[in-house]
């Protein structure tokens, strides 16, 4: 028989919502119950498979926020793993370190934890007497700037060797560096697996060895679209292993831009929206999809897209609800109107957003002022969000530049609608 197992990482239970779903009750439900509905279903996965065991390689936490009321959830599903004879591999995170609860939580007896110090554990021994041992660590610290690889020894002999390592391995956007290791040197140690956490993107660096960053296996926020999985590994009796992608997040967060280009019409529009929200059904596996829908393009419409938010996204949410799973957590505008070059246009609105476009919003004393305010404004936001942004001038001056466009283009979206026929465009 051979020895099989899924690994995950990066689960961040009970994780606090960013969404801007939560002004939407029945969303926000749905996305706060999420991380613990992936864990269940990475736990029947387990069990469907008859799997020999689960590899959680780190952040199952969420840092100092969780409750002991996520780690009593935990032990029900580690529980129902035990009952299975599945053994459960765990290696800390930089976001585990952080949780109170690491200390108290008595954990089932099929669940071995790695330490800060790498050991190795035998695994199960295939019917031709081959062994297979994981090896792991995982360091009770949110900050790791140098690699752990070399505190991992020589693979076992004539074995299946599975390292579990929580790595940023060369960095990657979004991602704290933790414990930094290349691939290159990944795949000299002489492992066959690397079971990686940390990033949230899956990524098989590797075929052989191989080296895989299963990604998170469920998204909590629009930064973190997509569809999430965990990976189901198998190593036969040669020791040649095989993976595959399996599919865990029931519900996928996903940017959906839609094309104006040409459209008149404010039922033309909603007629594009639903063309491209059919698209996106039928390519998105997850039961529940939410969209932050993009309109883009150069349309007549868009004064009057922007002119009343909230009956625009009521349109929009109304068409999605004519799809099974589809749900709205915002809808932005970058669409254009056209040709704002005053010498062409006699619509006094044109000729006023040209000049706030290229006199106004480029002066310096208008992005000095802006910038003031945008500062005063991050200055009144609770203290993780400000150190976002604390230091770095180019997010601040994205950022100003963003806000400016909106407002600008908001206020113009009012003023055309005072000179539509009948002060309305739709």
């Amino acid at each position: 028989m051979p020895f099989r197992f899924v690994h995950t990482a990066d689960l961040h239970l009970d994780s606090p919502l960013r969404s801007l779903a939560l002004k939407n009750a029945e969303l926000a439900e749905l996305v706060r119950g999420a991380t613990r509905s992936a864990l269940s279903a990475i736990v029947d996965l387990c069990i469907a498979e008859a799997v020999d065991a689960l590899l959680i390689a780190g952040d199952l936490y969420d840092g100092s926020q969780t409750s002991m009321n996520t780690a009593l959830f935990l032990s029900a599903e580690l529980r129902r793993l035990e009952q299975a004879g599945i053994r459960v591999f765990i290696i800390r995170g930089n976001h585990d370190s952080q949780s109170a609860i690491k200390r108290e939580l008595s954990l089932p007896a099929n669940v071995h934890l790695f330490s800060g110090r790498v050991k190795s554990v035998l695994a199960k021994v295939l019917e031709n007497g081959r062994e297979v041992y994981i090896h792991g660590v995982g360091f009770d610290n949110p900050h790791m700037a140098e690699s752990l690889l070399p505190s991992f020894g020589a693979p076992m002999t004539d074995a299946v060797n599975i390292g579990m390592l929580h790595t940023s391995l060369a960095g990657a956007p979004g991602h704290d560096l933790y414990a930094p290791a290349s691939v290159v040197d990944l795949m000299s140690h002489g492992f066959d697996y690397w079971a990686l956490g940390h990033v949230h993107q899956r990524q098989v660096h590797s075929e052989k060895p191989l080296i895989v960053m299963p990604g998170m296996p469920q998204g909590r926020d629009i930064n973190e679209a997509g569809d999430k999985s965990v990976t189901l590994v198998s190593v036969d009796e040669s020791g040649i292993l095989s993976h595959e992608e399996r599919l865990i997040g029931a519900a996928a967060f996903l940017r959906l831009p839609v094309d104006l280009g040409g459209v008149d019409e404010w039922q033309d529009m909603l007629a594009r929206v639903k063309a491209t929200m059919a698209d996106a059904r039928g390519v998105v596996r997850a039961r529940q999809i939410i969209l932050r829908v993009d309109l883009a393009g150069t349309t007549t419409l868009a004064w009057s897209l922007r002119r009343d938010p909230e009956f625009l996204e009521a349109e929009i949410a109304n068409v999605a609800a004519g799809f099974s799973g589809l749900w709205v957590e915002k809808v932005e505008l970058s669409c254009r109107s056209g040709d704002l070059n005053p010498s062409v246009s006699a619509d006094p609105v044109h000729e006023l957003a040209a000049l706030v476009r290229d006199g106004v919003l480029g002066s310096h004393a208008y992005r000095h002022e802006a910038k003031a305010v945008v500062e005063e404004l991050l200055s009144q936001l609770p203290r993780e969000l400000r150190e976002q942004m604390a230091g770095d001038e180019e997010a601040l001056a994205i950022l100003v530049d963003d806000v400016s466009r909106e407002g600008s283009d908001d206020v113009l979206a009012h003023l055309q609608a005072g000179t539509a026929e009948g002060g309305d465009a739709r």
